[in-house]
């Protein structure tokens, strides 16, 4: 019989390998949470600046200006923590 027959498959040894417990980069979960929340806000306010610029219509330019506020507030909270 093979050998590799009778040891394990890569890929039992790999799920069977210890996990790292804290990230390589040496954030805590809470800072790696926050940077993701922080950058999911910075691409939203960006795509709703580019919609802002090719909006026509007052009422629309209107939502998005609130939501852009919005969006501030949250960034502006985001960085407090």
């Amino acid at each position: 019989m093979a050998r590799g027959w009778e040891s394990k498959s890569v890929e039992e040894q790999q799920a069977e390998a210890p996990k790292p417990s804290a990230p390589q980069n040496g954030l805590s979960k809470e800072e790696i949470e926050g940077r993701r929340k922080r950058d999911g806000l910075l691409l939203s306010r960006k795509n709703i600046q580019q919609q802002l610029s090719a909006a026509t219509n007052g009422a629309y330019r209107e939502m998005l200006e609130k939501a852009l506020a919005h969006l501030d507030q949250q960034l502006a909270q985001n960085g407090k923590h």
